[in-house]
């Protein structure tokens, strides 16, 4: 079977998770089941579909299973959404769509990456301002303390998810570049941008108060600059500098240090039932002990308190994952891990088959923000690192994230798509 009908067929079992997943929401609702289970479920497959011939047509060579994993990710998502408010899937549904034409439209314009190259300080530029535009007034928007999205009219978007696609592009050109020179030695010139990247980091962490997005452009970097240069002398001492600044900030800024003692104590009564305290990651370290290893069953954790109040708080962004154990346990969360994993071993394998430094290097930068959004969200939930407001990709309600992280798609199977295409 070739490449182009294995990834096809990969589409199907997205198209019956979604299916099974209403069916199950509708039988829990109403105890029958619904014609609208199989509706919802060809439509889905009728989309995906139509990135798959778009895929088929522009990139024959492309890796064959990426796409289908991120439709099984899409598809759990959109049920998930549906169990919590019906409102929540209908929008990401919609996202959905707005990806996969977003997707499209980054092929065909970049289906020749390289040309990035060129661009690289605009490209550097854009996602600076990108980063900054939550702060500017008017337009930024504050939410649990951080500032993270601007309003634009009724859509609010977060531009840090867009920002850090722009800085891997730009490192990526640049470590291709200097990389000779930064194995054979350190010079001040060439680790300018070690200490930039750095403060840019520590920027983050202050300016917009978001401890999540800096880990995780940071860590993006690091993974670079390791896999450009093969000296972990480069890692530690960045690691390092980000610690020693993440602890300065945590002592200094008021909404860091909340993050840091939450995560610390969260059981503490004075922090438990202090506003912005340390409620949010008790109750999902409850969620989730309550799960066990198969679960309450799907459709089964009660979400708000007869007063109203949320039980779990955000349970659409920040503490789906906690959701997701509860409802279907360890077993059901490993499963989700397990697909996160399987998308982020094939983006290291493309970066193993390309030919270039500049794909290599954009490969493995793309799959490692990836893993760390994914690390920094499941880590925050599960009280392994301080939580944060970082969306887990194509589950957690969130139409800007579903949009970059398609065109984060697209940029690896064209550089799948280059690599893998028989030599001339």
């Amino acid at each position: 079977m070739g490449a182009r009908n294995r990834e096809l067929f990969g589409l199907i079992p997205a198209a019956l998770l979604l299916t099974a997943g209403f069916a199950a929401i509708f039988i829990q609702q109403n105890d029958e089941v619904s014609d609208l289970s199989w509706t919802y479920g060809l439509i889905f497959f009728g989309l995906c579909v139509g990135g798959h011939v778009f895929i088929r047509a522009a990139l024959p060579h492309a890796d064959p299973y990426l796409f289908p994993l991120v439709a099984v990710l899409a598809s759990f998502g959109i049920v998930m959404l549906y169990r919590i408010e019906e409102s929540f899937a209908r929008d990401q549904a919609t996202w959905f769509v707005v990806g996969l034409v977003v997707f499209a439209a980054t092929i065909v314009f970049l289906r020749d990456y390289r040309v990035l190259e060129r661009y690289r300080y605009t490209i550097a530029l854009v996602g600076i301002v990108l980063l900054i535009l939550p702060r500017v007034p008017g337009i930024g928007a504050q939410v649990n303390g951080a500032y993270l999205a601007i309003n634009a009219g009724p859509i609010a978007f977060q531009p840090a998810e867009l920002a850090k696609i722009a800085i891997i592009i730009f490192l990526a050109s640049y470590l291709r570049d200097t990389r000779l020179v930064l194995m054979e030695g350190v010079r001040l010139k060439h680790i300018g941008p070690l200490l930039l990247v750095w403060g840019a980091a520590m920027v983050l962490l202050v300016f917009i108060r978001d401890l999540g997005s800096s880990l995780m452009f940071f860590g993006g970097f690091l993974a670079l600059v390791y896999v450009a240069t093969s000296r972990f002398s480069f890692v530690a001492v960045g690691a390092g500098l980000f610690a020693a600044g993440a602890w300065f900030f945590t002592s200094t800024v008021g909404h860091v240090g909340a993050r840091i003692d939450a995560w610390q104590q969260p059981f503490d009564r004075e922090l438990y039932d202090r506003a912005g305290g340390s409620y949010q990651i008790a109750q999902s370290l409850f969620a989730q002990a309550d799960g066990g290893l198969f679960g309450q069953g799907f459709g089964q954790a009660i979400l708000d308190t007869p007063g109203g109040a949320p039980i779990l708080p955000a349970a659409e962004t920040d503490l789906i994952y906690a959701l997701i154990t509860n409802e279907l346990g360890l077993m059901g969360a490993a499963a989700l891990i397990g697909v996160y994993l399987l998308i982020v071993e094939r983006g290291f394998k493309i970066a193993m088959l390309a030919t270039d430094s500049f794909s290599k290097l954009l490969a493995t930068g793309l799959t490692a923000v990836f893993a760390l959004q994914v690390f920094v969200i499941v880590g925050g939930v599960t009280k392994l690192i301080p939580l944060t407001g970082v969306t887990l990709p194509f589950i957690s309600k969130g139409g800007s994230s579903i949009v970059a992280n398609f065109i984060l798609l697209a940029l690896l199977l064209t550089v799948s798509n280059r690599a893998r295409a028989p030599q001339q």
